[in-house]
């Protein structure tokens, strides 16, 4: 397990609407359950609503979802138990720094491209 903050809070971004967005990793199936159980007894911290998020790893050769690469960008480990979450956001970080995953953005949301880097120059 993992717990990962992102968004405003990490960026040092902060306003008076923001809330802290948290990944939580695990081997466990995700399911509504665990929101519905958030919802009934939700957290703060530091005058923060803590928003989390569950997600599990991707399989090997899937494809990277966007948040792995937010994740990867701007995310804070705040626990792990194992550098499992710290390695997969270095080879995450890898695979933005070659090219082979882009950033972009249409109408002010940002949405990310996978692919082969592009060659030469």
């Amino acid at each position: 397990m993992a717990i990962v903050a992102y968004g405003s809070w990490a960026r040092d971004e902060l306003t008076d609407r923001s809330d802290l967005d948290v990944i939580v990793t695990g081997d466990t199936a995700v399911n509504r359950d665990q929101y519905r159980r958030w919802d009934e007894a939700p957290l703060a911290w530091n005058g923060l609503n803590i928003e989390p998020h569950f997600i599990r790893f991707p399989e090997a050769g899937a494809p990277l979802s966007a948040l792995w690469a937010e994740m990867a960008i701007e995310g804070v480990v705040l626990f792990e138990g194992s550098p499992i979450v710290s390695l997969h956001l270095v080879e995450v970080r890898r695979r933005l720094v070659t090219g082979e995953i882009t950033r972009h953005s249409a109408h002010g949301q940002r949405y990310w491209i996978q692919g082969a880097a592009k060659k030469g120059g």
